[in-house]
């Protein structure tokens, strides 16, 4: 549907169709800078052999995690706060994959993640400027410009920071061992070389490091907490995973990635949860570059998208009965 917020024109999809129209058919509307930085992220950062070079680190923070809960299980009878751990888990991870080890107060005297939060707080403030451009002045009386310029520059201090700590770990051992590199090792190879056939300018690097970090922390535990809420709230699915977890694990001492295969009940318990509970209900906005056909209505230039995800888990066209008995409401 078009919408009018001020004098800017929305398009909201709502439909699987309209969705894959948008994010496949007409991605080239998006620019040919974006195409190619998201080549950078999917063939250099997130490829399959990238991602398992990083199994350690997942396993080791995990089990982190695991022994603390039983630490606090141990020691108190009262109840344990798995937002907390949940929220730490993917945070860590993503902390040595993207920029090399964990930043927070006690290991690097700079917490990354109130910094983080601060930013992620600012994307989701609505600007009145943005949508009706003589209110611009709005944004300075109610002091979000000079949070905007505070927040912008703790994350480029922060993040000079990260790639120069890089460049100087680098001198010092020539031979880094390739399986060992992160995603800033990574982006300073391309940044050197010409693996990509366009230059990677400084600011486009501590974006790519931003934007990984930012979209792997937040959605992977706001993901895991409504996954455990719904366990919760149903038990006999979440007896039913237990029961495949005690299955597989038989007398090793724990599960790991190597049985993920095997785990088709926990995949499903995701996936719907994923369907029901989207991390992002509706997917940060894009902007078109040109006028496009979608679905047999004409779009103007620079008309802002929104894909609302959680319409979209609820779409009874693509879902048998999505709110009813097929789901985890009644497993």
């Amino acid at each position: 549907m078009l919408l009018y917020f001020g004098s800017k024109p929305v398009i909201v999809a709502s439909s699987v169709d309209a969705t894959r129209a948008i994010m496949k058919t007409h991605d080239f509307s998006v620019g040919e800078y974006w195409r190619q930085i998201r080549s950078v992220t999917v063939l250099h950062l997130l490829s399959n052999k990238r991602v398992q070079s990083f199994r350690h680190i997942r396993e080791e923070e995990i089990s982190n995690m695991i022994e603390k809960i039983r630490q606090e299980s141990d020691s108190s009878s009262s109840a344990i706060d798995l937002r907390d751990h949940f929220c730490s888990l993917p945070n860590n991870i993503i902390s040595r994959v993207a920029l090399g080890r964990k930043y927070n107060e006690r290991e690097s005297a700079i917490n990354a993640e109130v910094i983080l939060d601060e930013f992620v707080e600012l994307l989701g403030t609505f600007t009145v400027g943005d949508y009706i451009s003589w209110l611009e002045w709005v944004n300075k009386i109610a002091g979000l410009d000079t949070k905007l310029e505070k927040v912008a520059k703790k994350l480029d201090t922060f993040l000079e920071r990260v790639i120069e700590e890089h460049l100087i770990r680098n001198e010092k051992e020539e031979n880094h061992a390739s399986e060992a590199k992160d995603f800033g090792d990574v982006l300073l190879e391309i940044q050197n070389g010409n693996d990509t056939g366009f230059p990677l300018q400084r600011d486009s690097l501590k974006a790519l490091i931003l934007d990984n970090f930012v979209a792997g922390t937040d959605t992977t535990y706001t993901a895991l907490e409504w996954i455990m809420t719904q366990l919760l709230r149903h038990p006999r699915a979440m007896e039913n995973l237990q029961n495949e977890v005690r299955g597989l694990a038989q007398r090793k001492a724990e599960v790991t990635e190597d049985d993920l295969g095997n785990m088709h009940y926990l995949k499903a318990v995701v996936k719907e949860t994923l369907s029901l509970q989207p991390p992002i209900l509706l997917v940060f906005p894009r902007e078109s570059t040109e006028d496009i056909n979608l679905l047999g209505y004409h779009i103007a230039a620079r008309s802002q998208v929104i894909i609302n995800a959680w319409t979209i888990g609820r779409d009874p066209l693509s879902w048998d009965d999505p709110e009813g008995s097929t789901n985890l409401r009644d497993s």
